[in-house]
């Protein structure tokens, strides 16, 4: 009788077995993929509202079992970055405080946002002559001083705009977490912007016709303001009506919830903590999903010519 030779499988599909046998154990882990256990689930009173930001549910240490696995993305009109992806390094001109740069003009953005982790006695530095600058608190608080010597104390969901030219700095003595938005100041027919520090929970709720979701503006609109910010609430199920297509670009941070974008062609899941990036004229819009509200934050430059 002729003897049988042993089966060999193939090299490539025992790696793609191993993969989605690594999938199969994240998605069965405390309730699905998106739902992964962090470090911070047995502690409910002590997490901020946007702690999933800072510690989000798929991170890093849930990855270690796909080597070389992100789901940042970047295209010539889009980009999603997304915390798996965060490179921190010093940040130039601050003291004790590393930054994730996450949108530059280097793909295309006529703006810059980061994410700037303050360590205990840290200190911002000054933006480049000619830049405004906005902040948003997203974990812990920090203390806000201007040239006078006023003081004002950000908490989680405050920020402060800080027109270009405007000598401040930003401390903080134990830790936090900012997005920090900045971009050269178009000046029109001398305009001036002034200083303004706010809580998204001050801003009044918008009318927004034809859309279900909640909208709060941060900055005036007025001509004097070359961007705004905007804060957008989903609940579950809700979507944009409209499939934008415009001349503006967006900077957003996913700060709750989760959902799908579409971008261009594309489709992505996203969760909070998730950074987008949106040139001018890609069609984009989003599904909230899951169990709770989604809401993020959001750059548009407004007031402006597109030929200038």
């Amino acid at each position: 009788m002729q003897s049988m030779k042993p089966i060999r499988t193939p090299h490539s599909l025992l790696l793609f077995i191993s993969l989605v046998s690594s999938l199969v154990k994240i998605a069965l882990a405390d309730g699905g993929f998106c739902s992964a256990p962090s470090a911070f689930d047995g502690d409910n009173d002590s997490k901020s509202i946007y702690w999933k930001v800072t510690d989000p549910t798929l991170s890093p240490s849930h990855l270690q079992d796909l080597p070389g696995f992100t789901r940042s993305v970047y295209k010539r009109d889009h980009a999603l970055i997304t915390p798996e992806s965060h490179v921190f390094s010093p940040l130039p001109d601050w003291v004790n405080t590393l930054g994730a740069y996450l949108i530059t003009p280097a793909m295309g953005s006529h703006f810059v946002m980061n994410l700037a982790k303050m360590q205990g006695k840290s200190r911002s530095g000054l933006p480049p002559p000619n830049v405004e600058r906005f902040i948003f608190v997203v974990q812990g608080s920090v203390t806000f001083i201007n040239k006078s010597g006023a003081s004002h104390k950000l908490m989680v969901d405050s920020y402060a705009y800080l027109p270009p030219g405007f000598d401040h700095s930003v401390e903080c003595e134990t830790s936090a977490t900012l997005a920090v938005f900045e971009r050269r100041y178009a000046s029109l027919d001398n305009l001036i912007t002034e200083l303004i520090v706010g809580s998204t929970d001050k801003q009044p709720l918008l009318e927004t016709p034809g859309e279900v979701f909640e909208l709060r503006k941060l900055l005036p609109p007025s001509l004097n303001y070359d961007f705004n910010i905007h804060i957008m609430d989903f609940q579950p199920g809700e979507f944009l009506n409209v499939k934008e297509v415009h001349y503006n670009q967006h900077g957003l941070l996913l700060l709750e919830g989760q959902g799908v974008y579409r971008l261009g062609d594309s489709w992505y899941p996203v969760q909070a903590g998730d950074v987008i990036w949106m040139a001018p004229f890609v069609p984009q819009w989003y599904a909230a999903l899951g169990k709770t509200r989604s809401r993020y934050l959001l750059y548009k430059d407004v007031n402006r010519n597109p030929l200038y």
